[in-house]
């Protein structure tokens, strides 16, 4: 697979999967914006920079912020000196558990605002400008919470609101030679699985078929194929990265 020539934007760059993806897309030759709402972002921009010689540059945005989003496409046109970003990786999201009885409503509007508004935020600065060049790739991440977790209802709506909006772009775009397609991971090892009580990662841990927790890379992997030309002929899909959990 050779990127060279693209810009991507990967959001929520500073996160485990989000890290990952940076330096897969850098490496492969893409010039990479790595967006997050925190500054962590810039030191990851330099030393991805470095250890791939591609072009990767830090913004610091808010994705729940339409307006933050603009300035942010922006930014990273004039940077990269590109007037299309080509590639597209919706990867931001936050969760905050809990059962719904307990749920607050603060608990429930910043997991919709940051992993489903977003969607809409940053897709829209370069969904017109894909269609004007005539090649896009959008990936969007979801989750296997999709499908419902306990614990989970404002994550498993976001998520599951993040694979309606991806069928439906994809069924709009294609005719642009845009593909849309989702991941839906499982059990990945990132901060945020890291914050699960060993208890309850060891009865995840038991369910899935081969027993072991995935590792950032292999997401990456399948969303830099997703990115590529080789896929082209792949849209509006939702691939499960589990180890098999999904069966």
């Amino acid at each position: 697979m050779d990127l060279s020539g693209k810009l991507a934007i990967v959001t929520g760059a500073s996160g485990g999967l989000g890290a990952a993806t940076v330096r897969k897309l850098a490496s492969l030759g893409a010039s990479v914006a790595a967006v997050d709402v925190r500054k962590e972002v810039e030191e990851l921009a330099l030393v991805v920079s470095k250890e791939t010689g591609s072009l990767v540059i830090g913004l610091i945005a808010d994705v729940k912020d339409l307006s933050s989003c603009e300035r942010m496409y922006a930014e990273a046109k004039g940077r990269s000196g590109k007037d299309v970003a080509e590639i597209l990786v919706n990867n931001a999201g936050i969760n905050r558990d809990a059962l719904f009885v307990n749920m607050t409503y603060e608990q429930w509007d910043e997991v919709i605002k940051v992993d489903l508004y977003s969607m809409f935020n940053v897709t829209k600065q370069v969904v017109p400008d894909m269609i004007r060049a005539s090649w896009g790739r959008i990936i969007n991440v979801s989750s296997l919470s999709a499908w419902g977790n306990v614990g989970q209802a404002n994550y498993a709506a976001a998520k599951a609101g993040v694979i309606g909006f991806t069928k439906t772009l994809a069924k709009e775009l294609a005719r642009y030679n845009i593909t849309v397609n989702a991941i839906a991971p499982g059990f990945i090892d990132t901060p945020m699985t890291r914050s699960v009580p060993e208890k309850v990662r060891k009865m995840i841990l038991d369910k899935i078929p081969a027993k072991r927790i995935g590792k950032p890379e292999e997401v990456a992997n399948v969303i830099a194929f997703l990115a590529s030309e080789e896929a082209s002929y792949v849209t509006g899909e939702v691939v499960g990265i589990t180890g098999g959990l999904s069966f």
